[in-house]
């Protein structure tokens, strides 16, 4: 396993994280228990959830929410020694229960959720604490706060965040260094062959900044997985995944054709084509099983050479560089 500086702090962290959003909904605990095991037996060190993953995002079918937390805090029961050898990620913003000040980023809500995903988790700190959205209705002044108060408690050590646009980011980080205060540690965003908008506004601002950029979904909920082939289960199978397949097919069509001229898995060229980017601190893997764990494993040690990233900037055209340049003289 390669590992490299979360942003510009001294911690390291594995290039790829797993991500435990299927745990509880599409993957049972058993499951959840080999893949954490294989996991770290292969070097991950960095654990990613959050507070409302293991059933349907929402408050109205809320008999989900916890359930992937609740998973790995039994996991790190069952051997002490576990907790130390992981960088333990959670979220908080989403709504929790139906009550008004059951989500976001107010004061109130931040820990309230902290002291629940830490029962749930069953320890005693989260190594890195996002926010899962963007909440404008509450100053920063308050979030720094709330998060610098977990900090003092030894609760949390870093504050990341997710979802961020560029100048949430560059926001956070003002009001965060008028704090004398480290700010952000890193940002969390979408970002894939087939979703590149990030490279407009975020990558710029995360590396100006010096803020680590952990990626979701690098394979596009399944579309830069080899999706052509008949697809009978997971989220692939739903009909509005289906429909976007339909609409991409050109694409995949030559996405495929050229990672069979490669003779690599389409998986491991997407997470491949994400790690050869230096912005990118360690890309988010969220396997329904150990065997997609070590597929996507697999993408580390793939260099691409410069002529496949050309032809895939050709299939999947990014915004055309960096703001404003991409759309301004």
């Amino acid at each position: 396993m390669d590992y490299t500086h979360l942003g510009r702090t001294g911690l390291k962290v594995s290039r790829i994280a797993l991500g435990t959003m299927n745990f509880g909904e599409l993957t049972d605990e058993a499951t959840g228990f080999r893949i954490m095991d294989a996991a770290l037996e292969a070097g991950i060190n960095l654990f990613d959830t959050a507070d409302v993953y293991g059933g349907p995002q929402s408050p109205d079918m809320a008999k989900g929410f916890g359930i992937s937390e609740e998973i790995i805090g039994r996991w790190l029961a069952q051997d002490g020694a576990r907790r130390d050898r992981i960088v333990l990620a959670t979220k908080v913003y989403q709504p929790m229960e139906t009550g008004p000040n059951h989500k976001y980023l107010s004061a109130y809500h931040i820990r309230r959720a902290c002291e629940a995903s830490l029962k749930r988790l069953k320890t005693d700190h989260i190594d890195l604490y996002q926010m899962h959205h963007i909440d404008r209705a509450t100053p920063w002044e308050e979030i720094w706060q709330a998060m610098e108060q977990l900090i003092r408690e030894g609760k949390i050590t870093y504050v990341g965040s997710s979802n961020f646009a560029g100048w949430d980011i560059a926001t956070a980080q003002c009001t965060a260094a008028s704090r004398n205060l480290l700010g952000l540690a890193s940002e969390q965003s979408l970002y894939n062959l087939t979703q590149r908008t990030i490279e407009l506004e975020v990558i710029p601002a995360v590396r100006h900044l010096g803020i680590g950029l952990l990626t979701w979904s690098p394979i596009g909920m399944g579309l830069l997985g080899g999706v052509l082939g008949e697809i009978t289960e997971g989220r692939r199978a739903t009909p509005g995944l289906q429909a976007r397949i339909e609409r991409l097919r050109p694409q995949l069509e030559a996405y495929e054709a050229l990672c069979g001229e490669l003779g690599e898995a389409p998986a491991r060229v997407a997470l491949a084509w994400l790690l050869h980017n230096p912005a990118v601190t360690s890309v988010i893997s969220g396997p329904r099983t150990v065997e997609q764990l070590r597929q996507n494993l697999a993408a580390l040690p793939l260099k691409l050479p410069e002529e496949s990233l050309a032809r895939l900037d050709e299939i999947w055209p990014g915004p055309g560089g960096e703001a404003p340049e991409a759309y301004a003289w």
